[in-house]
């Protein structure tokens, strides 16, 4: 699989990023943030494949459940662009519909069951 270094942003743009990743295999995931957001994400990756370019400060930090996970989102426009991971912090997921000329809906993707994970009902 290609991991070509790729360029993303949330919504108005305050966050860009790089990150070099594979695309496949994509995924979704059915905790209860997820299932409610209904990102695409990539395969997890090490922290230091992901670089911030610009909008630090713009980004808030949601954790829930074990806090473990972290889930960032544009506190402008509400993306999410990128997670560091429950299941090993040291990997993170980027939001594939965050990705320039990537186009979310022409790749298939399977489920993560991180509902599985929860300690709390419906999480």
């Amino acid at each position: 699989m290609n991991t070509d270094l790729l360029r993303g942003s949330c919504h108005c743009g305050s966050v860009k990023f790089e990150v070099r990743t594979k695309l496949t295999p994509a995924s979704r995931c059915n905790c209860s943030l997820c299932r409610r957001k209904g990102a695409l994400m990539t395969p997890p990756f090490a922290a230091s494949e992901l670089k911030i370019l610009s909008g630090e400060a713009s980004l808030t930090l949601y954790q829930f459940n074990t806090r473990t996970s972290r889930h960032y989102f544009c506190k402008h426009c509400g993306i999410y662009p990128f997670h560091q991971t429950r299941i090993n912090p040291q990997l993170w997921r980027v939001n594939i519909g965050c990705l320039e000329g990537v186009d979310p809906y022409a790749l298939e993707a399977g489920v993560v069951d991180g509902a599985s994970l929860s300690v709390v009902d419906d999480a």
